[in-house]
């Protein structure tokens, strides 16, 4: 038995989300008894592959694979498993892992198992935990084609340690002139940096419509660079305009899973909660003593966030040495 691992790049780099799929691949194959290998795909990443600490790394290169397109990736994924005989796929549940993961399904007839965030072997066979219904039960579920796709909701599952010895770097020959190219990237719009990606971040802060407008999420960014968070903002505030819809967290935003979640002037309504209730730690903030967000909050303040967040900030700078 064979686990492909999926190794997701940006810019030559490897993604967080790719050392966690490469570690829960190879925490499964030594339940299963099974070898690992892992797929990476782009442009001038040969010697980055050396860094995703599996015995083997297969790489495709080509200028034209340096930006993501869906068609050729899909191709290359499909006749990769095929060819390395792996009957498991492992990828992240990332944007990329969301279009890429049904695609490669279908093209090997496998059954897809998505938005895991919970993998264990019982009886020789893999099982897998997925949230449903916007996140208000979870099941456990095996797949039973012979072929078969997971992925792996990111910051759930751990990086893992590097291996301390390189991986062995192989070229996976394929014809990449014969490729589908008709669905490419033609261009690349750079988010404002200076915080951390929304879905790999470890610490996030979000802050919904009960703040009144747009000029008061100037101290959710400042409680949010305090902790060195993201920034995320609930579906309202989003279709308010208040903040772009690449900060929306929820059902229709960005599935997130921090190691810590601060909730300000958010009610809680289902379809946030789905997008969040993987959280580690969970602290809420809200005036409303029954909102529902205060259910799955593991701390809870009731109080007015004009209040609450500059004190919090405050203490965060002073307990940080930031003041």
């Amino acid at each position: 038995m064979k686990i492909l691992a999926f190794a997701e790049q940006r810019d030559g780099k490897l993604k967080k989300v790719a050392f966690e799929v490469a570690y829960a691949a190879r925490q499964i194959a030594g339940q299963l008894g099974a070898e690992t290998v892992g797929l990476l795909i782009g442009n001038g990443v040969a010697d980055t592959a050396a860094e995703l600490g599996m015995p083997k790394v297969y790489v495709v290169e080509d200028d034209r694979l340096g930006h993501y397109s869906s068609t050729a990736y899909a191709r290359i994924v499909a006749d990769a498993s095929n060819s390395l005989s792996a009957e498991i796929i492992l990828m992240p549940a990332s944007a990329m892992g969301k279009d890429l993961a049904p695609r490669v399904a279908a093209k090997l007839h496998a059954g897809l198992a998505s938005d895991c965030i919970a993998l264990k072997v019982e009886g020789g066979e893999i099982l897998a935990t997925r949230p449903i219904y916007a996140g208000k039960a979870v099941i456990d579920l095996k797949i039973s084609s012979p072929k078969k796709v997971f992925t792996l909701r990111p910051n759930v599952f751990s990086p893992g340690e590097q291996a301390g010895t390189p991986a062995a770097v192989e070229k996976f020959e394929i014809d990449v002139d014969g490729l589908d190219f008709s669905s490419k990237v033609k261009s690349i719009s750079i988010a404002k940096a200076g915080r951390p990606d929304l879905t790999e971040a470890n610490m996030i802060v979000s802050g919904g419509r009960g703040l009144g407008g747009p000029e008061n999420f100037g101290m959710i960014e400042e409680l949010a660079d305090a902790l060195d968070a993201a920034v995320g903002a609930s579906r309202a505030v989003v279709d308010a305009g208040w903040r772009p819809h690449e900060d929306q967290v929820g059902q229709t935003g960005k599935t997130v899973s921090p190691s810590l979640y601060v909730a300000v002037a958010i009610s809680g309504a289902i379809q946030h909660l789905a997008g969040m209730s993987s959280s580690k730690h969970i602290v809420a903030i809200n005036k409303d003593k029954d909102a529902p967000i205060f259910q799955i909050a593991d701390y809870g303040i009731v109080g007015d966030a004009f209040e609450v967040v500059p004190e919090l900030t405050k203490q965060v700078k002073k307990a940080l040495g930031k003041d």
